[in-house]
């Protein structure tokens, strides 16, 4: 991808905040077809043509682009996916069924399990004994390659062009013109139907959250220094914020999973640029990485020193999930000062009974000793590479067809949040959105990760554009959105330029290979070493120089030299 491009696509990302939301109420059941998420429109239909296309086979004649169904006579396609907690059923879901209808395409699901998925999903690949699609299964750029590049998996770009409907107006959006670079791999390849997902918040997710009503009882404002923040952590343990008479209180508090909820990441900003993956940053082109400079040693004595005087919780580095939500849902009194995490779900329930997860407020990013405080900027335009077509599928026309048509607006809106006027309605004129203009639609039933069977939350191919996402109309009283959305704002003046930060790369077979053995041993040894120097059980100033000389032996140049390579060919190539 050429810098131009880049600097473009950032300069979009800067102008989220004022981006239009498309609105309007429903449309009639005759332009369904046509509404989008503010991509171009074109009507297809010509009653002087014949508009069907034969495909030898397997269901007889296609549909042409964008009409449906999709084929005249009952067709079938096997599928994998990836398990989602929140679906009870892909077979019987509701809106499987009504996609089933809409497309006369019956898709028969093979859920991977939602712990060791991988694992079958592997042995599956190895097997040669897979269906047709795979979806939502969380492939790798380096294993679509490898697999494409053994015709395994289908190159999609004359599909695309014969019979893309929807997402050749994925390509032609501007906010989304980015994607078919992301998309087409080292050898020209499209292999895969990506997920897009502009999401603002989670753009800048690295986040903390500080109980509010402790702040107002103890006389303090929101820190904007880590030696303000000191300081207020201090007032928690000693000053009995919470009112039981018990030196219960937790200043600080993470956990080893959920969504960016490790301890480090946050507070290592501060002093150098740092995050939940690689830890490596982009200079006029050269890629580096941060877990062996002198500002990442710095940030870990900070952390050391609140270790040490007892203002971070004992179980940050060895409790779940699961764990770290009960210790904000502590039913006898409140205990959690702050608490790092994407969302104050991390730690609390959302539209819990407790309520909790509306006392909780944003600290923006915390000043350093050099007065810089970046905040981690996560890719926001592509989750991942969701669907693939296989080498066994007899009707490789009909399974684009079929994928094409998840990027259509009702589509996705049933696939994402339900039933229309049940879990969703169209949104009214007048209706403001999250941006602050004409909404697009109103969420008729909170968000939640429940399992139900009547949509399927955020499996699938998907284009949530920012007017899409930023369309959803503001109820205060459902406010999780509004609230993520202010917060990621006070993020904003802190974010570093997109060109700095390493944007999705594909690796040749060989150096995937290489970086999976590299990028484990690393990771493993930087994760380890973390919670040993914060918590004193390393000695930070005098192992540091060890810590460094075996990254060294461990291969920490060749690692990032493998990265670099492939953004080279990625992107400067491009």
């Amino acid at each position: 991808m050429k810098r131009s491009i880049l600097v473009f696509i950032s300069l979009c990302l800067v102008a989220v905040l004022f981006l239009a939301g498309c609105g309007g109420k429903a449309p009639t059941s005759s332009e369904n077809n046509k509404a989008d998420t503010g991509q171009k429109t074109e009507d297809t239909t010509n009653n002087n043509e014949d508009t069907t296309a034969d495909t030898g086979g397997g269901g007889g004649e296609l549909s042409a682009p964008g009409e449906y169904p999709l084929v005249k006579d009952k067709a079938n396609l096997k599928v994998l996916i990836g398990g989602n907690p929140a679906v009870e059923d892909f077979n019987t879901n509701d809106f499987t069924l009504w996609y089933e209808e809409k497309t006369n395409v019956h898709a028969e699901f093979e859920v991977l399990p939602t712990k060791d998925g991988d694992e079958k999903l592997n042995l599956i690949l190895a097997s040669g004994d897979y269906p047709d699609i795979i979806m939502s299964a969380g492939l790798s750029a380096s294993q679509i390659m490898s697999y494409g590049a053994q015709g395994a998996f289908i190159p999609l770009n004359d599909m695309i062009e014969e019979h893309g409907f929807e997402i050749k107006k994925v390509f032609e959006d501007e906010s989304m013109a980015y994607v078919k670079d992301l998309i087409t791999f080292p050898d020209g390849n499209i292999y895969t139907m990506p997920d897009i997902n502009q999401c603002y918040h989670c753009s800048m997710a690295q986040k903390l959250w500080i109980y509010k009503p402790w702040l107002d009882k103890l006389g303090y404002d929101v820190p904007k220094t880590l030696d303000e923040y000191k300081e207020i952590l201090i007032a928690f343990k000693t000053q009995d914020p919470n009112g039981n008479g018990q030196a219960d209180e937790i200043p600080l508090a993470a956990a080893t999973d959920g969504w960016l909820s490790r301890l480090h990441p946050f507070f290592i900003c501060s002093f150098i640029y740092a995050d939940h993956d690689r830890n490596m940053f982009i200079k006029d082109g050269v890629i580096d990485i941060s877990v062996n400079k002198p500002e990442y040693k710095e940030g870990l004595a900070y952390l050391r020193d609140l270790y040490a005087e007892g203002l971070i919780s004992s179980e940050a580095f060895t409790q779940d999930g699961d764990q770290y939500r009960q210790m904000g849902e502590n039913p006898d009194a409140v205990i959690l000062g702050s608490g790092v995490g994407g969302h104050t779900g991390v730690f609390t329930q959302f539209y819990g009974e407790s309520g909790r997860w509306l006392d909780y407020v944003i600290v923006p990013p915390l000043q350093g000793p050099e007065g810089t405080s970046p905040t981690c900027y996560y890719n926001p335009y592509m989750t991942g590479f969701d669907s693939v077509i296989t080498d066994k599928c007899e009707n490789p026309e009909l399974a684009f067809k079929w994928l094409d048509g998840f990027y259509e607006l009702e589509t996705m809106m049933r696939s994402l949040f339900g039933r229309p006027d049940q879990e969703w309605r169209w949104a009214e004129e007048g209706e403001i959105g999250l941006n602050g203009e004409q909404a697009l639609y109103k969420l008729l039933v909170p968000w939640s990760e429940t399992v139900q069977n009547y949509c399927w939350v955020q499996s699938g191919p998907q284009a949530r554009t920012d007017t899409f996402r930023l369309g959803e109309m503001a109820n205060p009283d459902e406010p999780l959105e509004i609230i993520l959305y202010e917060a990621t704002k006070q993020y904003e003046p802190f974010r570093p330029d997109y060109t700095e930060v390493l944007p999705p790369l594909v690796f040749t077979e060989e150096q995937s290979n290489e970086l999976a053995d590299l990028e484990k041993t690393i990771q493993d040894y930087v994760e380890q070493m973390v919670a040993r120097f914060i918590t004193g059980d390393a000695d930070l100033e005098n192992d540091w120089d060890n810590y460094v000389s075996t990254l060294e032996d461990m291969g920490i140049d060749r690692y990032v030299e493998i990265i670099q390579e492939a953004y080279d060919t990625n992107f400067k190539q491009k």
